[in-house]
């Protein structure tokens, strides 16, 4: 085989390995995209424990003050309270 068609070969295959890459990248995306907007939405309980959660560590990051967390949380437990 002359090296012309080596090189042809080759990079051929190269390139059909990057799209079924690519492909495979975009599949797995889509199943993970799928899977959160298919599960079903925790309760008001539960997003608060985790509002909460979110905020105590910006205060222990210096983000935000306690005062301002406490403000911002009382702030979403109106909009996810109110939901339900």
């Amino acid at each position: 085989m002359s090296k012309k068609a080596i090189r042809y070969v080759t990079r051929s295959t190269a390139a059909a390995a990057g799209g079924i890459a690519a492909v495979a990248t975009s599949m797995a995306a889509a199943a993970l995209a799928a899977s959160i907007i298919l599960s079903p939405a925790a309760d008001a309980s539960v997003r608060m424990v985790g509002v909460h959660a979110d905020l105590a560590r910006a205060v222990q990051l210096n983000q935000v003050t306690e005062e301002q967390a406490a403000r911002f949380e009382a702030r979403i437990a109106g909009s996810i309270i109110g939901e339900a």
